[in-house]
C-alpha cells in the first residue's frame, strides 16, 4: 500500500471521517434549497483528506482554529453532528446556539471555534498556543486556513510571532487554487509556492498532497508531534480542491472561472475512492465492510437532520446571551 505502515484501524478510520464528511455534506446540499438554512454554507467536497488526515493526530483537549469552511474540520476534531445541524438550522441546540450558522462554528467542549473573516483566526490560533505555554498546559493548536489567508498582513505578523516564541501551533494551509473566482495567478507572482512563504520567516514548512489522506496524517503527525514536544511550529501547505461552488450547494463551472476538464482532472483525485482503491487493494476493506458504513452513516445523517428540524428556536432572552467571556 505505502511505506507508512499505519494500524489498519487508523486507514479505516480515516477512510470513514472522509466518507462521513462527503455524506454529510451532500446531505447539506440535497437540503439547502428547502430554505431552512437560512446561513451561507460553504462546502468542503473535495477536501476531506486535510480535514480528516490532520485531525486525527489530536486529542481532545488540543486546539483547532478554523474559517469559513469548516464543516469538515469540526467534524473530524470530535464535534458533535447533531449540535451542527443544528446549528445550521439556526436551532437553540446548536453548537453555538443557534446565532452562529455554517461560519461560526464554536464548540468549546471539544477545542473548535471557526470564524469566516479571511485569516482572523490565525493570530487567535497564536494567541490559544502561546496561552498554553504561558500555564503550562500541554496543548496543541492547529490553524486551518485558505490560500488567499496568506496574502493577509495578519499572517506573517502572526507566523513571526510564532517562530519567535517557539509556539506549539501547526498552520494548515488548505490551497484550492481559488479565492473565490481569482485563482493564484493573478493573485501572486507566477512560480512562488505558499511555503516558501512560511519559509523566509524560518518557519519549517511542507508542501503536501492533500487529496492523499496517508500523506496528509504522517505530515501532521511530524508537525504536530513537534508542537507537543516543546519544539515550535510548523507551516503545511496542502494542494486540493473544492468541487461546489465557493458558497452554496451548487456547482458553478459554468461561471468561467474554471474549465470542466480542470474541475474532472481533480475529481478524478477523489481523496475518498483514492484510499478505498488502495484498501480494497490490500484488503484492509471489503465492499461489505463499506456498505456498512454507508448504511450507519445514514442513519446518523438522518437522525441529526430530524434532530435538527425538530429542535426550537432560540428565545428572545438568548440574544444578548454570549456576548462576553463570563
Amino acid at each position: 500500500m505505502d511505506t507508512f505502515n499505519l494500524p489498519k484501524e487508523t486507514y479505516r478510520s480515516l477512510f470513514e471521517m472522509m466518507l462521513r464528511i462527503r455524506m454529510v455534506e451532500e446531505k447539506i446540499a440535497e437540503l439547502y434549497p428547502e430554505q431552512e438554512m437560512r446561513c451561507p454554507v460553504h462546502l468542503c467536497i473535495g477536501q476531506e483528506a486535510i480535514a480528516a488526515g490532520v485531525c486525527a493526530n489530536l486529542s481532545r483537549n488540543d486546539y483547532v482554529l478554523s474559517g469559513h469552511r469548516s464543516h469538515g474540520h469540526y467534524l473530524s476534531k470530535g464535534g458533535n453532528l447533531k449540535a451542527m445541524m443544528a446549528e445550521l438550522y439556526g436551532k437553540v441546540t446548536g453548537c453555538s446556539k443557534g446565532k452562529g450558522g455554517s461560519m461560526h462554528l464554536v464548540d468549546l467542549s471539544v477545542g473548535f471555534a471557526a470564524t469566516p473573516i479571511v485569516g482572523s483566526t490565525i493570530p487567535i490560533a497564536v494567541g490559544t498556543a502561546f496561552g498554553s505555554v504561558m500555564l503550562n498546559e500541554q496543548r496543541v493548536t492547529v490553524v486551518f486556513f485558505g490560500d488567499a489567508a496568506v496574502e493577509e498582513g495578519v499572517f506573517h505578523e502572526s507566523i513571526n510571532f510564532a517562530i519567535l516564541k517557539k509556539l506549539p501551533v501547526v498552520f494548515v494551509c488548505e490551497n484550492n487554487l481559488y479565492a473565490v473566482y481569482s485563482p493564484l495567478s493573478v493573485r501572486q507572482p507566477e512560480g512562488k509556492e505558499i511555503f516558501e512563504l512560511a519559509k523566509g520567516h524560518s518557519v519549517e514548512s511542507y508542501q503536501g498532497d492533500g487529496n492523499d489522506v496517508i500523506q496528509v496524517y504522517k505530515l501532521a503527525e511530524q508537525a504536530i508531534g513537534k508542537a507537543r514536544q516543546g519544539n515550535g511550529p510548523t507551516f503545511l501547505e496542502f494542494k486540493t480542491y473544492r468541487w461546489r461552488e465557493h458558497c452554496g450547494p451548487y456547482y458553478d463551472n459554468d461561471l468561467g472561472y474554471r474549465t470542466e476538464s480542470e474541475f474532472q482532472k481533480w475529481k478524478q483525485r477523489c481523496p475518498i475512492e483514492r484510499l478505498k482503491e488502495r484498501l480494497l487493494g490490500d484488503r484492509v476493506l471489503c465492499n461489505q465492510d463499506i456498505k456498512r458504513m454507508v448504511s450507519n452513516l445514514e442513519v446518523e445523517i438522518e437522525d441529526a437532520v430530524a434532530f435538527a428540524k425538530e429542535s426550537p428556536f432560540p428565545e428572545g432572552q438568548f440574544l444578548l446571551e454570549d456576548i462576553y467571556a463570563p
